[in-house]
């Protein structure tokens, strides 16, 4: 097979700030695998969960020119093979993600199947996701609050908190929020922005607000306070920053409601499904999450979606100049089509 990759730029319609930072554009991976005339596509997204390490299109394009020549003898049908070369190559797991996804793609292609009816699930329906408000004034959320309503009919609001200024920040957010849409369910990640001391208060809190669950209250490295968290709050705790991989679902299920999982994160289709099968066994929801993914990515994902207790596959619904189109929205929710492997093709537009 025959692996190339070609950098693209997105930008953000409303750039997008949660405790770590502020994001306005993204420089990703567009990866294809070509064999026996038939053409796989992948997306690689650079993304870090802690601020001390930057992983960027630069660093991944890197590490992809090594790999490469590893695996031009290898067929997309030996999927296993190659993951077990890419994890013993340390691959990063952006592109570990975007070479698996491409070789779904190819083999979706290559019985002429979406992947979804290849897999035997639930396709063929409308899947609501959360949208994203990210952290900001009470003044500029109200204000984003009404971009999206005016975008879509809206079903679920994901609300960014652990604001450098502090809880009572996030309160103000939130009650603001509240005032403009008091019956508009809400959830809440604050991308480990918060103490234990504050998890706590604020778990309490959010709790009278209509709030489902609460995501990644506490900073990766920081799960031994898990337990006591999960003792002490009347909201579901679902984990991301925390929880890349199956063996990391593990050690967190005795303490946690959830997972999100991200394809970028776990390193791929194949592993996705994997976290979802455990998830389910620990019995723990689950939902989908991602970076600054375009339409691509996002269309990988929501062919899984009848596994999904949320999903919030909102990033290609805030670019200005998404360069693919494939899961597409209707009726204020997201649909998958019928075109073989992940069924996505060029945007014109772009």
């Amino acid at each position: 097979m025959r692996l190339t990759f070609q950098p693209f730029t997105v930008h953000k319609r409303f750039p997008l700030t949660i405790s770590r930072g502020t994001t306005a554009e993204n420089t990703n991976l567009w990866i294809k695998i070509e064999a026996e005339g038939i053409e796989g596509w992948g997306e690689a997204s650079p993304f870090s969960v802690t601020k001390e390490k930057d992983i960027n299109s630069d660093y991944l394009q890197q590490e992809l020119i090594k790999i490469i020549p590893i695996l031009d003898k290898y067929n997309p049908l030996q999927r296993q093979e190659i993951e077990t070369i890419l994890l013993e190559n340390n691959l990063n797991s952006s592109l570990r993600a975007a070479i698996d996804t491409a070789l779904y793609d190819w083999l979706g292609k290559k019985v002429n199947l979406p992947l979804w009816k290849l897999w035997g699930l639930k396709g063929n329906r409308l899947f609501s996701t959360s949208v994203t408000i990210g952290i900001s004034s009470p003044e500029k959320a109200i204000e984003r609050v009404r971009n999206w309503l005016n975008f879509m009919a809206v079903k679920l609001l994901k609300i960014k908190l652990g604001s450098p200024e502090g809880i009572e920040a996030d309160k103000a957010m939130i009650l603001a929020i509240r005032k403009e849409n008091p019956h508009l369910p809400l959830t809440v990640d604050a991308n480990g922005g918060w103490t234990l001391k504050d998890a706590i208060e604020m778990s309490d809190w959010l709790a009278k607000e209509n709030v489902k669950y609460i995501e990644q209250p506490l900073q990766v490295g920081d799960e031994g306070n898990l337990p006591q968290l999960y003792q002490r709050s009347p909201l579901p705790i679902f984990v991301d920053e925390s929880c890349f991989q199956s063996e990391d679902i593990i050690k967190l299920s005795p303490y946690i409601h959830g997972i999100n999982i991200k394809l970028m994160k776990a390193g791929g289709l194949s592993e996705v499904m994997r976290m979802i099968a455990l998830a389910k066994a620990c019995k723990l929801q689950v939902m989908y999450g991602c970076y600054s993914d375009s339409s691509l990515a996002n269309t990988a994902m929501i062919h899984l979606a009848a596994y999904a207790d949320y999903l919030d596959l909102d990033s290609h619904l805030n670019l200005i100049d998404d360069p693919f189109v494939g899961v597409t929205l209707k009726e204020g929710k997201l649909m998958v089509n019928n075109l073989p492997g992940l069924g996505f093709k060029m945007n014109s537009e772009t």
